[in-house]
């Protein structure tokens, strides 16, 4: 936030893994972004889904003045 209570809000680009090139809008510039990819499923039970988890870090310092994220190749 900035000095009068407002959320900072400026777009973020992810490097790498299933979301390569990806332009996100994030707040605050957390030091993780969590994505998530449905799976498909064979005749699932009612309600149940499954989403691949991935991870994208912080890069302390994005090229060009951009705010990036890379992708964190040992997420679960």
């Amino acid at each position: 936030m900035d000095g009068d209570g407002t959320t900072l809000w400026e777009v973020a680009v992810l490097d790498g893994g299933p979301a390569d090139g990806l332009r996100v809008r994030v707040a605050d510039r957390p030091g993780v972004v969590q994505v998530t990819c449905s799976c498909e499923l064979d005749a699932p039970p009612s309600g149940v889904r499954v989403d691949a988890l991935y991870l994208y870090r912080r890069e302390p310092r994005g090229r060009g003045g951009s705010l990036r994220y890379g992708f964190d190749a040992a997420s679960p």
